[in-house]
C-alpha cells in the first residue's frame, strides 16, 4: 500500500484516478470497514486504484484540544489495518489551520479532484469538511456532479440497533465492557509498545510480570483483564493489571502482564497486547500478601476462561 503524507505528492498517486473514503478512522471498527468494502468493491469493478484519506493529527487535536479524544490506534496500527482492509493508497493530510480554513470547494477542487483524480467518494452519513465544516454529504454531492465524480454517503453500521461509532467504543472500554467493544471493532482492542523493565514488584509477589510502555493515547478501565502478548512469531496469553498499583501507594498508571505458563526474557522486545476479557476491577489490598493471595484466584480465573474458550 502506497502512504502519501503531503498535499505536494498527491499527484500522480494513482494515475487513472481513485475510489475513495474520506475520515479519521479512529478504531478502524465494523462501521469503517464496511465503508471500505464498499470502496474497495467499486474500485475494482471500475478498474481503479482506491484509497483512504485520513488526517494527522486528528482535526479536535488542532480546532478544540479541550475535546479532542485519546486515539485508540497509534499511526503505525492504522496504517497496517488500512492494508488489511485491501486498500492501494493511504492518504495521511497533515491537519493545521490552513487546511481548516480551506473552504469546503476548494478543499474539493485542489485535493480531491485535482490531487487524487475521486471518481467515486464514500463517506458517513455524518462526515463535515471544509472551512467551519460547511461541507456536508449533501454539499459533496453537488460539487460531486460539479466535478465529474460520484459522492455518496454510507448508512451506518448497527449493533443490536445501536450505531457502531469511535466514541461508543471508547466509552466501553472505559467502562471496562472490554467484550462488547470488541464486538464492534471485529477484533480485540490491542495495545503496542515495548517491553521495559518495572520497579521489581512482580519478584517481590512471585509473579513476575512484562511491564509494556504502551505507545496508545487511549487506555481502556483500570483493571485486571486476560489479554494475548504477540511478538515474533510468538503468542502467549497472560493476566494483565492496568492501573497504578494502589496497594503500593502508586500513582502512574502501568500496564504489566503476567504471561502464563511462559519461561523468558521479553525485555526490549516490541509487542501486541490483545486485551480480551475484563476480570475485575483495580482494588487496593491492606498488604502484599493479600494482593498475592488475589493474583493467584485471578490466574485460577484465567485457567478456566481459558479451559472454556479452549484458548
Amino acid at each position: 500500500m502506497k502512504v502519501v503524507r503531503r498535499l505536494e505528492e498527491l499527484s500522480g498517486t494513482a494515475p487513472g484516478g481513485v475510489v475513495a473514503t474520506i475520515g479519521n478512522f479512529d478504531g478502524l471498527h465494523l462501521g469503517h470497514q464496511a465503508i471500505m468494502a464498499r470502496v474497495t468493491s467499486r474500485a475494482a469493478e471500475l478498474d481503479l486504484a482506491s484509497a483512504v484519506i485520513t488526517f494527522h493529527p486528528h482535526p479536535l487535536r488542532v480546532l478544540r484540544p479541550e475535546r479532542a479524544p485519546r486515539l485508540m490506534l497509534t499511526g503505525a496500527q492504522k496504517q497496517a489495518l488500512v492494508g488489511q482492509a485491501g486498500i492501494d493508497a493511504m492518504v495521511v493530510l497533515p491537519f493545521h489551520r490552513r487546511l481548516a480554513d480551506m473552504p469546503a470547494e476548494a478543499f474539493v477542487e485542489q485535493v480531491l479532484v485535482r490531487g487524487l483524480g475521486v471518481k467515486e467518494l464514500y463517506v458517513g452519513p455524518d462526515f463535515r469538511f471544509g472551512r467551519d465544516r460547511a461541507g456536508d454529504v449533501e454539499l459533496l454531492t453537488r460539487l460531486g456532479r460539479s466535478h465529474g465524480f460520484l459522492a455518496r454517503g454510507v448508512e451506518p453500521v448497527l449493533h443490536e440497533g445501536r450505531r457502531i461509532s469511535a466514541s461508543a467504543i471508547r466509552q466501553l472500554l472505559a467502562d471496562g465492557h472490554v467484550a462488547e467493544a470488541n464486538s464492534l471493532l471485529g477484533r480485540p482492542f490491542t495495545l503496542v509498545g515495548t517491553i521495559v523493565h518495572g520497579e521489581g514488584r512482580g519478584t517481590t509477589l512471585l509473579v513476575p510480570t512484562a511491564n509494556l510502555a504502551p505507545e496508545n493515547q487511549f487506555l481502556p478501565a483500570r483493571g485486571v483483564y486476560i489479554t494475548r502478548t504477540r511478538w515474533s512469531e510468538r503468542s502467549v496469553l497472560g493476566v494483565t493489571n492496568i492501573g497504578i498499583r494502589p496497594t503500593f501507594g502508586f500513582r502512574r498508571i502501568v500496564v504489566e502482564t503476567f504471561l502464563v505458563d511462559f519461561e523468558g526474557d521479553l525485555y526490549g522486545e516490541r509487542v501486541e497486547l490483545e486485551v480480551l476479557e475484563r476480570l475485575r476491577e483495580e482494588r487496593k489490598f491492606g498488604s502484599a500478601a493479600e494482593l498475592r493471595a488475589q493474583i493467584q484466584r485471578d490466574i485460577e480465573t484465567f485457567r478456566v476462561w481459558r479451559n472454556e474458550a479452549g484458548a
